[in-house]
């Protein structure tokens, strides 16, 4: 009989099982009025959607409402996009919201998308463009309205902070119609000075009096602005395209002031440090150089200088033993040598060398008369030339060739007559 009963929880998971598997309820868009806001310790939000009829709970986790362009409050107008399901603790069925718009602003949203995704792929937001901006600047330009708390912020920072640095105002428009070309042309006049740091911004506001930031013209004219920029459009969470092109983005106008100059207290500071550690070093030094200095004066050697050349004294005896001794000895085998050379049979008796050169010579002579062939002329030979070769065979003359015929005492010459070959 109780099995027909169900638990509220079975029943809570059955409903959130079907509302988790509903397709039409995965993406669901919404526009509401925001009632009953908090904001959790967590960064997550809480609150409820609310029309003339009804209201729905609403949750926006941290990781997402990080992303939002706007700062939501109670009773604001929105647009949201996100899923439905029920919350089992509760029972409650709720929108877990990704992403979230004020109401009205959908199209100026998707325009800032589109403009932000064209400059992006030209490179206007390139790191590698981006200017570094002066440590210590002496001259400052500020593009922003002449009066409100966003100019009196940054010179009263400015003043505290660095007084030393002297600032110019661009007075411009920031909100309207005509405020993109006002600030357009404040920056092009703001190159003909010789500035430092370019600081572009105002105060906070909705995404419509921001929106002049988010102008194609004003991007370009601070992509070429020769002065590094600074922007400071909105509070911490506004993000205009002047930010992403700008040389540096600051949450605040009090914030860029802090990013422009140096905290001339903190410098002091330095310079107090650096005074202290130079003067600790310098004593050390001193201090070192001193002891070094004594050192040398209390050393043996200063003390008994003369003790230095002992040594050096005792060292070249040494050495002028060694080499007397080294003197001798060559000396004595130069002797050895010469009495060598003196006892030699051939300095002694030089002529039976003659002699015996003479003998030599004489018998060349007589082995070079046998193989002149001169000497085989005398005998009665004789040797026959053609064409001033020797002719060694009957074989290399012919007939009416002209022969050279070499004797002792002369040369014949004759024409071949006849040729006789033996058999």
């Amino acid at each position: 009989m109780d099995n027909k009963y169900l638990t509220i929880g079975a029943l809570t998971r059955y409903l959130k099982h079907q509302f988790d598997n509903d397709k039409n309820l995965q993406t669901v868009f919404l526009k509401g009025e925001i009632s009953n806001f908090k904001i959790h310790t967590t960064g997550h939000l809480y609150f409820s959607l609310k029309d003339e009829t009804s209201k729905i709970n609403a949750i926006m986790f941290s990781a997402n409402a990080k992303k939002l362009l706007f700062k939501p409050v109670e009773g604001s107008k929105v647009l949201v996009r996100g899923r439905i399901s029920i919350y089992e603790a509760t029972g409650n069925y709720q929108i877990y919201i990704d992403e979230m718009l004020e109401d009205g602003i959908g199209n100026l949203y998707l325009a800032f998308e589109k403009l932000k995704e064209k400059l992006s792929k030209e490179g206007l937001f390139d790191s590698k463009y981006k200017k570094e901006i002066p440590k210590f600047p002496s001259r400052i330009g500020i593009i922003t309205a002449s009066t409100g708390a966003a100019i009196r912020d940054i010179l009263t920072t400015i003043k505290r902070r660095y007084p030393i640095c002297e600032t110019i105002l661009f007075p411009s428009l920031v909100q309207g119609e005509n405020a993109k070309e006002s600030i357009v042309s404040n920056i092009e006049k703001a190159q003909e000075y010789d500035l430092d740091v370019l600081i572009v911004g105002r105060g906070g506001g909705s995404i419509e009096d921001l929106w002049p930031f988010n102008e194609e013209i004003v991007a370009r004219a601070i992509f070429k602005s020769k002065i590094p920029v600074i922007s400071a459009v909105g509070h911490e969470i506004d993000f205009t395209i002047a930010d992403f092109v700008a040389d540096m983005r600051a949450a605040t106008p009090t914030a860029a002031a802090e990013l422009a100059v140096p905290n001339i207290i903190d410098l002091f500071n330095k310079f107090k440090q650096y005074q202290i550690r130079i003067n600790e070093n310098i004593n050390k030094k001193i201090n070192y150089f001193n002891l070094y200095l004594d050192s040398i004066k209390n050393s043996y050697v200063i003390k008994n200088p003369l003790l230095i050349y002992d040594a050096k004294f005792e060292k070249l005896d040494i050495l002028s033993e060694k080499i007397n001794k080294e003197i001798n000895y060559k000396l004595e085998k130069i002797n050895t040598q010469l009495d060598k050379y003196k006892t030699n049979n051939l300095i002694v008796n030089p002529m039976k060398i003659f002699e015996k050169f003479d003998l030599s010579l004489s018998n060349n002579i007589s082995k070079l008369e046998l193989l002149n062939p001169l000497g085989v002329l005398n005998r009665g030979y004789s040797v026959t030339y053609k064409d001033n070769k020797v002719v060694k065979s009957i074989k290399d003359i012919k007939k009416n060739d002209k022969l050279n015929i070499k004797l002792v005492n002369g040369t014949i010459e004759t024409i071949v007559d006849s040729i006789k070959e033996d058999k």
